[in-house]
């Protein structure tokens, strides 16, 4: 009978360890006890928070500098929630384009063209 109480008792203390982090909810010490949470980190959530609540981990990466999609991968991990929710893939915000301008990328071409045309 010792032996059930001990083992429910561990049972118990490990399953509150891994609790859920809402984002929303917690404290400055809070966030700093998820893994890879740092003082830093936990401030700008704090201050991107103030402007309002996250509505989704895409809210929370397109906000909080340093979220991106492995670290929101690892905290989700780890135990920290949106609204309750664990990241998933699709959560992630828009990717930003990155292309040349077309102006630009027109004008090289045209150089292109002259330099390949022989001379009359």
């Amino acid at each position: 009978m010792f032996k059930f109480i001990t083992a429910a008792v561990l049972a118990l203390a490990c399953a509150t360890g891994f609790a859920a982090t809402d984002v929303n909810k917690a404290s400055q010490a809070e966030l700093e006890a998820v893994k890879g949470i740092g003082p830093s980190m936990a401030t700008r959530i704090l201050d991107a928070r103030q402007s309002g609540s996250f509505s989704n981990w895409g809210d929370l990466q397109s906000r909080v500098k340093g979220v991106g999609d492995g670290n929101a991968r690892k905290f989700s991990a780890d135990g920290l929630t949106v609204n309750g929710s664990a990241y998933a893939a699709s959560d992630a915000p828009a990717p930003k384009a990155k292309g040349k301008s077309k102006a630009k990328s027109e004008k090289g071409s045209s150089r292109k063209k002259a330099e390949a045309q022989p001379a009359a």
